[in-house]
This record gives C-alpha cells, sequence and structure tokens, in this order.
C-alpha cells in the first residue's frame, strides 16, 4: 500500500511506532516469549508459547510486558499458527491475539518480514508483498528446526493470520493470486477513492491546490515501479486454515479467491479509512461463498486490529489507526476468541 522510496523523498516518511501493552484474552494459560535468531536475509522470529514457567514483568521500550521470557515450552494442542504483521509492525502490536492462542495451546510464530517492520520500513508494498509468503514458510522450518519447540509440534497442519499487508499475505497463503500489475491497475483507476492504500502514510490529499501535483507524483511512481504483470502464486501445503484482517486485497485476481484452497476467514472494519473495505474485504466477501465472516466492527477502523492499538499516535497515522469515535476496544476479546475458535476447528478436530 506503498509507493516506494520515491514519494517518501517528495513528502517525507511516515515513522510507524508499534507499541502495545499485553493483555489476556482468557487468561488460562502462562504465556512464555522467546525468539529464533535471524539466519541470512531472513529476520528474527519472535515465538509466543505455553509453559509452566512464571510470567514477569519485562520491559520492551515503553511497554511493561508480562511473560515468562525464555520459560520452558510444554505441548499445548501440537498445532502452530503464524501471525503476518502489517507494514512496519512489530509482534507487540498482535500479543492480544498471541495470548489467546497460547491459551488455546497454540504455538505462535511472528517472523519480522524484510524492508517492511517496525526497524526497517524501506520497501513495503508490492516489493515486500512478493516475498512475504516465503517468509511464512521459512519461519514454519525455523520453529520446526528448533530444538525447544519440534518435539512439542506437528507442522502438518499450520495455521495463518494476517492483517493489514500481512492480511495480503495470508491470502496468498490461501491461493488468492495478485501482481504488480494489478495494484498498478486498482490505483490508476481509484487513486482519489482509495489515496492512503496506494501512498500509505507518504502523504494525504487536503482539498487544496497541492492535490494535483500528490496525484500526479503518486501515479508517476506506481507507474514506473509496479508495471509488472507476472502473476504471484505461492502454495505451502503445509497451511491448512487462514484469517485476513482488513487485508489489502485490491490486486487479486477475485477467480482465485472464489474458492480458496483451505478455510479462510475474514475480519472486516467498516470504518477503515486506511483500505477502504468496499474496494477490499468487501469485494472478496462478494465472490468467496465459502469464507467465514469471522467479525464485522461496525464502528472500528483499520487500527481496530492492533492489539491493542498503540498509544499516541498523531498526524496522518492518527487519523488511521485511531479509534473512530463510538468505537468499543472491548469488542475485540470477543474477536480474538472467534479468530481462535477458527483455528481450532480447523487445525486441531
Amino acid at each position: 500500500m506503498f509507493a516506494g522510496h520515491a514519494l517518501r523523498t517528495m513528502f517525507g516518511r511516515g515513522v510507524l511506532a508499534a507499541a502495545t501493552a499485553l493483555l489476556p484474552c482468557l487468561a488460562q494459560a502462562t504465556v512464555g516469549l522467546s525468539e529464533i535468531a535471524a539466519i541470512g536475509d531472513d529476520g528474527p522470529v519472535t515465538v509466543f508459547y505455553p509453559t509452566h514457567d512464571e510470567e514477569r514483568a519485562l520491559q520492551r521500550g515503553r511497554l511493561t510486558l508480562n511473560l515468562a521470557q525464555d520459560g520452558t515450552p510444554v505441548r499445548g494442542n501440537g498445532r502452530l499458527v503464524v501471525i503476518s504483521h502489517g507494514s512496519g509492525g512489530s509482534p507487540w502490536v498482535h500479543a492480544d491475539l498471541a495470548r489467546c492462542l497460547v491459551d488455546a495451546g497454540f504455538v505462535v510464530a511472528l517472523p519480522q518480514h524484510r524492508g517492511d517492520n517496525y526497524k526497517d520500513q524501506s520497501d513495503p508494498g508490492p516489493d515486500s508483498w512478493t516475498i512475504r509468503p516465503a517468509e511464512v514458510s521459512r519461519a514454519i522450518d525455523a520453529v520446526g528446526r528448533d530444538a525447544r519447540f519440534a518435539p512439542l509440534l506437528d507442522l502438518d497442519r499450520v495455521g495463518v493470520y494476517g492483517m493489514s499487508a500481512g492480511g495480503h499475505t495470508a491470502l496468498s497463503m490461501a491461493g488468492g493470486r495478485w501482481s504488480p500489475a494489478g495494484f498498478k491497475r486498482h490505483c490508476d483507476q481509484h487513486l482519489e477513492e482509495d489515496f492512503q492504500a496506494c501512498v500509505g502514510l507518504i502523504t494525504r490529499l487536503n482539498g487544496d491546490v497541492f492535490d494535483g501535483i500528490k496525484k500526479w507524483a503518486a501515479r508517476t511512481v506506481i507507474d514506473h515501479r509496479f508495471d509488472d504483470g507476472t502473476v504471484r502464486a505461492y502454495v505451502d501445503p503445509r497451511v491448512a486454515a487462514v484469517v485476513a484482517g482488513v487485508p489489502f486485497s485490491a490486486d487479486f485476481d477475485l477467480d482465485s479467491l472464489a474458492a480458496p484452497r483451505v478455510p479462510l476467514g475474514l475480519i472486516t472494519a467498516q470504518q477503515d479509512r486506511w483500505l477502504i473495505p468496499r474496494f477490499h474485504s468487501d469485494r472478496v466477501l462478494l465472490v468467496c461463498k465459502s469464507c467465514e465472516h469471522i467479525a464485522d466492527l461496525a464502528t472500528g477502523g483499520h487500527g481496530a486490529l492492533l492489539s491493542p492499538l498503540p498509544p499516541g499516535f498523531t498526524g496522518l497515522i492518527g487519523d488511521l489507526l485511531n479509534d473512530p469515535p463510538g468505537f468499543d476496544r472491548r469488542e475485540m476479546a470477543e474477536v480474538d476468541r472467534k479468530t481462535t475458535t477458527f483455528f481450532e476447528r480447523h487445525l486441531t478436530q
């Protein structure tokens, strides 16, 4: 959902600082936290998992999180769920969902997507979306090689959850086909209506004399960078259930999502101003009759699925991610439970 370095140079850099508190979903399990070290070009993989060890207060930047740092893993339900974070994201913005999944016995792995994470925002958008599915597969491999987790897991049926750009990854893992040229076509046709989906946090339209220049610059960069019609398709046979939350999906061939290769759930937010539903999640639901609509947040915005929402966002990022008036963030506990139940049904039964 970004046009890249050239627009950043023109309009400046948006900053996403991922910082959240870790709150329990059901508070049934002790949650361990560890990290599998980066290998080659891949980033580290953060792992949440069941343990009997005591949770202690851990400082993570401005946050104090209660987790059992490097606690001894114990077997839960034997299944893994991989979470693909959104653009500029970190493991902590999905901590509530991770705890809910661990409460149910899952191990949860979060790969750090190269060039599109809270430490490095150098290459978001279609370039990142192209490499993310393989990064998910290598995260599964990394967990399967780790002597702490491998004996406790059966990796023949793995779940994938993704939000925003991670939702695009999730749709790819479910069998969706897309191309950078599809992104270009969408932005050529709907740039003004879906501006933030095409340029991200680089700038916004303000209804003034500079809007024409911004739209010209965006089209110039997008047309130059993303005129590639090569279809991206990816299959990992271990992935057996997928959930996509507020996904970028305007560049997908809808025929490829009409009958996903695995059970696919969607979470939508009708007040999403970053990825406007009619261009993204709603169009998937329109064609995918087998999809399960896990939750529709009628008053939720794009940041509703950050669990919980990091405090202190201002400016454009605040407008796009802060909760709209009237949204009750307590709804997210039920969304996390429904998401966990979806994975239990399709991975453990």
